[in-house]
């Protein structure tokens, strides 16, 4: 399947070796024309914006790929967090790079946008990746991202407390209050609220009692003109919540940093989030294990998201972009060292099934009962009013029932869309 990139390729070079782009062998002898922020995609040098965490793996793939075909690789390190911001300020304006890495959950934006281009992904390598993370990346009927990772909360376990979390949420609840009781913890259990009620980790208490954000069309779409938060599965859910705030099973005061703390200390039994818990965690010394959530009215949904590389519409070495993807980053060595920077589920199959690791185990079979983040535009309507609701339980506001609190919620969020805001 690579024969017919590689001829196009040759054929490229050969344009750039008459222009004078193809007589830069090596990445780093690179130098693109500097801007004062961004890295720009440059032609015949590829531009990637990457984070702190996939730089050596990129690295790694950027000098097998100047190796093959004399093209250099510019890697430009920045926050996760801000190559998304970036690309929409710079993309347009031609300052965006050839590749990002990035969530799924960021396709609505870039997409409405303007600023990705699809990825045509070969059967025989498609067929090496999880289908959850290929289904993630998959906006309007195409591929938009080439996957390296899966995520999903659960729930930590200090094992010297627990030998096992219960098969049902009423059992785990009962489970952390005695452990209190019996001195053996300052708390039993603990979700993150933080200042803006963390809706994220607060979410499979939603669906576990039938609560949802949007509801799906009959292609599975998520559908921005159906909220469930205030469903009867989500009003249920936020008095559950308000059932174990007044029972003090869960505060307000541990927010994610305390709730870390708590764990790692060894005064916390139960600790509710995700993968990236891992490294600190060993670092402490705790001893700790991993498990899905128990049974609540039904199968609680966590949301699943999946991290990748996309490819800027702006590019000017679209080709080369494509290429550096499908033949050098999908490959076992480049995934391998992507999963042992920052150990979670894997999207290539080959370096998942090797894995031994009982926690990144569990955290695959939590992928398997997810909902994947809602990548729509609309998405961005829903924090802040669902974790206004969030907060008022935690609060325990006199004025405001849990019910009327997601209520008024999720007719602020259904404002806020029609507004196309």
């Amino acid at each position: 399947m690579k024969k017919p990139v590689r001829f196009v390729l040759l054929a490229l070079l050969a344009l750039f070796t008459l222009s004078g782009v193809g007589q830069i062998a090596l990445a780093q002898e690179a130098t693109p024309e500097p801007t004062p922020t961004f890295a720009p995609s440059v032609e015949g040098t590829l531009t990637i914006w990457a984070d702190e965490e996939r730089t050596p793996a990129i690295e790694a793939a950027g000098a097998a790929f100047t190796a093959e075909y004399g093209i250099p690789v510019n890697i430009q390190q920045m926050g996760f967090g801000d190559i998304r911001n970036n690309l929409v300020l710079g993309g347009p304006a031609g300052n965006g790079p050839d590749i990002i890495i990035g969530a799924h959950d960021w396709l609505g934006q870039l997409y409405a946008g303007g600023l990705l281009s699809p990825i045509q992904l070969p059967e025989d390598v498609a067929e090496k990746f999880n289908p959850l993370a290929l289904q993630a990346f998959n906006y309007e009927g195409q591929l938009y991202g080439l996957p390296y990772a899966l995520e999903a909360i659960g729930i930590f376990y200090n094992t010297d407390m627990i030998d096992e979390v219960p098969a049902t949420w009423a059992e785990t609840v009962e489970l952390a209050q005695q452990l209190v009781a019996d001195g053996k913890a300052e708390r039993g259990i603990a979700i993150p609220v933080g200042s803006g009620g963390d809706p994220y980790h607060h979410y499979p208490l939603f669906t576990g009692f039938g609560g949802y954000v949007f509801g799906r069309d009959a292609e599975g779409n998520y559908n921005p003109e159906d909220v469930g938060l205030d469903s009867p599965g989500g009003i249920a859910a936020m008095n559950e919540l308000d059932r174990l705030v007044k029972a003090d099973v869960l505060t307000s005061a541990t927010d994610y940093g305390a709730a870390q703390t708590l764990f790692q200390e060894g005064r916390l039994g139960m600790w509710i989030t995700g993968p990236w818990a891992i490294g600190a965690l060993n670092e402490s010394g705790v001893p700790y294990a991993v498990s899905p959530f128990p049974m609540m009215e039904q199968q609680p949904r966590p949301f699943m998201g999946a991290q990748g590389f996309m490819i800027n519409s702006f590019s000017k070495n679209q080709l080369l972009a494509q290429a550096f993807l499908t033949e050098f980053v999908a490959t076992d060595e480049v995934m391998q060292l992507i999963y042992d920077a920052n150990p979670r589920p894997p999207a290539w199959l080959p370096v998942a099934d090797a894995i031994e690791d009982p926690n990144i185990q569990a955290f695959t079979e939590v992928t398997t009962e997810a909902d994947p983040m809602p990548a729509i535009p609309q998405m961005s309507a829903v924090w802040d009013a669902w974790g206004r609701a969030i907060l008022l339980v935690y609060q325990q506001d006199a004025n405001t029932t849990p019910e009327q609190a997601i209520q008024q919620a999720a007719e602020a969020i259904r404002d806020q869309i029609a507004a196309g805001s």
